[in-house]
């Protein structure tokens, strides 16, 4: 009997040394990331859009305001093709480089670190280089022209494929394929390793045995290799799919808005609408429709996770 109220006291002890130690990330966590969520959405629900502060109940006029407007029409065009093109061509490139690297070709190492060294450069700078580069009046243009081709880029206003959709046209903004190729270059690397890491942990013995049932490599990586790395991939999609959604810096540093709003995101709309145009609330409602986009891909991917756990 002693021994047992012994050993409840101590694991007793045990949970609180535990609760000591976490009790400060929780309160922090508490009040800088849900206590400025609560606030932010209790802002866009007001109607402070000037520098004096005004908490009168707007109810949901910020949002019908946002949803009616042409601008924030085409940031969500432009948020939708680029998370949708920047996650595949990330996939594509990632994987497509992991298989490669995989063969343990000669000077792998380096190769890897040449794949991987975008990823230690800021948006910002990758925004300006990229900027440079894909200037119509100089960089990659200068070699283009001598086979008669001069793309207009970041500057290009046309939208392929479109169709009248409420104030916007619907369809791809030409604009949005170079804030594509930025970022994908930037982020492939993070694809590679992960792709990397996974075809390194199937086993060798899965692959043989394949071979000996006359199975072709086409048939191997369909068949057995690419189902096994569908974890990576859905990892892969939630980590590209949380910074396309939010992102703001790159396209800040690279292109801005762009004539017509081609390649402007909500990220750099709540950023010009609230620290720029002192309109608080409607700059809290972009911000919360920016979270719940983000939500819509990372809960059901930690629900799943939590089942799979249990």
């Amino acid at each position: 009997m002693a021994t047992k109220q012994k050993t409840k006291q101590k694991f007793s002890k045990d949970q609180w040394l535990a609760i000591g130690f976490l009790a400060p990330s929780i309160l922090l966590i508490l009040v800088f990331v849900y206590g400025f969520i609560s606030w932010t959405g209790y802002v866009s629900l007001s109607n402070w859009n000037t520098i004096v502060p005004d908490f009168s109940f707007a109810g949901l006029k910020n949002y019908l305001y946002l949803f009616s407007d042409f601008r924030f029409q085409s940031d969500l065009r432009n948020m939708l093709f680029f998370t949708i093109l920047f996650i595949g061509a990330v996939i594509i490139l990632g994987l497509g480089l992991a298989i490669l690297l995989d063969k343990k070709i000669k000077g792998e190492s380096f190769f890897r670190n040449i794949f991987l060294f975008p990823m230690a450069l800021s948006f910002v700078v990758t925004g300006v280089v990229w900027q440079w580069l894909l200037n119509p009046s100089t960089g990659v243009n200068n070699f283009l022209k001598t086979f008669g081709i001069e793309p207009l880029w970041y500057t290009d206003t046309n939208i392929l494929a479109g169709f009248q959709w409420g104030q916007i046209e619907f369809g791809v903004p030409v604009a949005i394929l170079s804030i594509v190729i930025a970022s994908a270059w930037q982020m492939t690397g993070f694809a590679l390793a992960m792709y990397l890491a996974g075809l390194r942990g199937i086993p060798e013995e899965l692959r043989e045995a394949a071979r000996m049932d006359g199975a072709s490599e086409l048939q191997i990586y369909r068949k057995i290799i690419l189902p096994q790395l569908r974890p990576i991939t859905a990892s892969v999609v939630i980590m590209m799919a949380h910074i396309s959604l939010k992102i703001f810096d790159l396209i800040y540093a690279m292109t801005g808005p762009g004539a017509n709003f081609v390649t402007d995101v909500p990220g750099l709309y709540m950023f010009e609408t609230t620290f720029r145009g002192n309109y608080y609330a409607h700059g809290a409602a972009i911000a919360i429709i920016m979270l719940l986009a983000v939500a819509i891909f990372i809960v059901p991917y930690l629900w799943n996770n939590r089942r799979a756990d249990s």
